[in-house]
């Protein structure tokens, strides 16, 4: 008992999923249908991708990324290429790992360099890469996939709806980057890339092309919607068990077990005769508003849970769910996982963060709000 409230002390967002499908199932009290209503799809592919990526940690694949950033010498350079490979992964990866991955490379690198006092509107920047870059793909954020995996539209029609906003939002954050250094723009830095990449071991190789092979045949199975997915789950799961055991026992169960609840959350919600009379009708013409605002209370992956069935225009939502992580730290759980990254290296320093993030953040956001808007108003499909 002891470890269970130790756990939910020290994952908020657990504890919150599993409080409010308690509340829903009390509201509406289960039936068989809640089994089959749960999106299994869903935590299949979350299981695949997270495990594969606990192996590419593991096996530090991307010992090449952190390479070339070492051998950058100006601080814009550095923070542009840290930004933006933040921004492209986060569109394969998703955009939670992305920021696993970059924002220690981040304060590791700035630390050498001897330029910490450039990690919190760095690190800030790299969550809106993350948040803005991930959208363009169908598995570049949670809500993307949950989406994606409900509606019918083509990986190519996804990707060509979210483009606009995409490079709108990548040519702002050059602009941001760029006004960051504007005192000194030719500002320099010295940082030890062999240090900061690591070693491969060579009894390490056969496990990284396991693990690159494997996130091909995730993608694959993404990107084509087979119906064999129960299959692949399972062949992914033998062939990481085959590479190393141990990587399966660090695939992050608490976010499949927070996903899980919210599924439980919204079925039963939308079982609910009351609360689906009144979402569908205001959720309808209003997705893009009740995307961005539900999400600050139960941040957008669970938002795109309860609002997807009574959405008429998904592309707005899908705009809506997008832009609520530029709001506040709790509009997306990629914001959280930043939040957690930067207090365990620095602690006591939780409201600085806060504040840099959201300051940083808000400024973005009023930019993107209005374009997002006029855009999310044609139809995904």
């Amino acid at each position: 008992m002891k470890g269970i409230v130790k756990i939910l002390k020290k994952e908020p967002m657990l504890l919150v999923s599993i409080l409010a499908a308690v509340v829903a199932l009390i509201v509406t009290p289960p039936t068989p249908a809640l089994l089959s209503d749960i999106d299994w799809h869903t935590l299949a592919t979350l299981f695949m991708m997270l495990t594969v990526l606990e192996g590419f940690k593991k096996e530090n694949i991307f010992r090449p990324v952190i390479k070339a950033a070492g051998r950058i010498g100006s601080m814009v350079g550095l923070s542009l290429f840290l930004v933006f490979s933040v921004f492209f992964s986060s569109m394969f990866v998703t955009n939670d790992v992305s920021l696993i991955i970059f924002v220690p490379l981040t304060i590791i690198l700035f630390r050498q360099g001897n330029k910490e006092h450039y990690i919190l509107p760095v690190i800030s920047m790299e969550n809106i890469a993350a948040v803005r870059g991930s959208l363009l793909t169908p598995f570049g954020s949670p809500q993307n996939l949950f989406i994606f995996g409900q509606s019918e539209v083509t990986a190519f029609r996804f990707i060509a709806y979210m483009f606009p906003i995409w490079i709108i939002s990548g040519i702002l954050l050059v602009i941001f980057v760029i006004a960051l250094y504007r005192k000194d723009i030719k500002e320099k830095t010295s940082v030890d890339s062999n240090k900061a990449a690591g070693i491969w071991k060579p009894e390490g190789r056969k496990r990284r092309i396991i693990y690159l092979c494997v996130f091909a045949v995730v993608v694959f199975s993404i990107v084509s919607r087979t119906t064999y997915w129960p299959y692949i789950t399972a062949a992914v799961a033998v062939a990481i068990l085959l590479a190393d055991r141990k990587i399966l026992l660090k695939t992050d169960y608490v976010l499949l077990l927070t996903f899980f609840c919210f599924f439980v959350f919204s079925s039963s919600i939308a079982a609910n005769p009351g609360i689906s009379k009144f979402l569908t009708e205001s959720v309808a013409d209003n997705e893009y508003a009740w995307g961005i605002l539900l999400s600050q209370l139960i941040s957008n992956v669970p938002a795109s849970i309860v609002l997807y069935p009574f959405a008429k225009n998904t592309g707005a939502l899908l705009y809506g769910l997008d832009s609520a992580g530029l709001c506040t730290l709790i509009g997306s759980l990629a914001s959280v996982i930043n939040y957690r990254i930067y207090v365990r290296e620095y602690p006591g320093n939780g409201m600085k963060f806060i504040k840099v993030f959201t300051l940083t953040s808000l400024a973005f956001f009023a930019f993107v709000v209005i374009p997002g808007y006029l855009i999310s108003r044609a139809p995904l499909f």
